[in-house]
């Protein structure tokens, strides 16, 4: 199995155990000193985009019909990046979403911003690597 998609699968594993911690800890709210009520979307975002997503893009990276002989997976620098910001931004969303909630101003709004940016640029990477493995044989 090539070292990129065990990254992406093997991170996704520890994403979903992540993404069970924060339920575990949404789930305490009555005992917390704070409330958890702020950690939902990062939940969300790490259970789909850092579970979900990176399982069934590191799957798909694996089992997609060869680019060719010379580079099956495509472009390695491409799917690296996107494997990058993908996760960058998958951790400053968990980040700013509880900053954000705690203390809403501009400079959190941004950090949130910035990792949508990031996330989406890595979707688009992995897309444009991928898009030419699709193909009829």
């Amino acid at each position: 199995m090539p070292s990129i998609v065990r990254c992406y699968l093997k991170t996704a594993l520890v994403m979903f155990i992540l993404a069970l911690g924060v339920g575990l800890v949404q789930n305490l709210g009555g005992i917390l000193p704070f409330s958890p009520s702020s950690l939902t979307p990062v939940y969300f975002h790490l259970l789909m985009v850092g579970w979900v997503t990176q399982f069934i893009l590191g799957v798909a990276l694996w089992m997609l019909p060869k680019y060719s002989m010379e580079k099956p997976r495509g472009i390695q620098a491409l799917s690296w990046a996107a494997y990058i910001l993908l996760n960058i931004g998958l951790l400053v969303r968990a980040v700013g979403e509880p900053l954000n909630a705690y203390s809403s101003g501009l400079v959190w709004d941004w950090l949130l911003i910035l990792s949508a940016i990031l996330q989406w640029m890595g979707g688009i990477l992995y897309v444009i690597n991928a898009w030419k493995r699709v193909k009829v044989k």
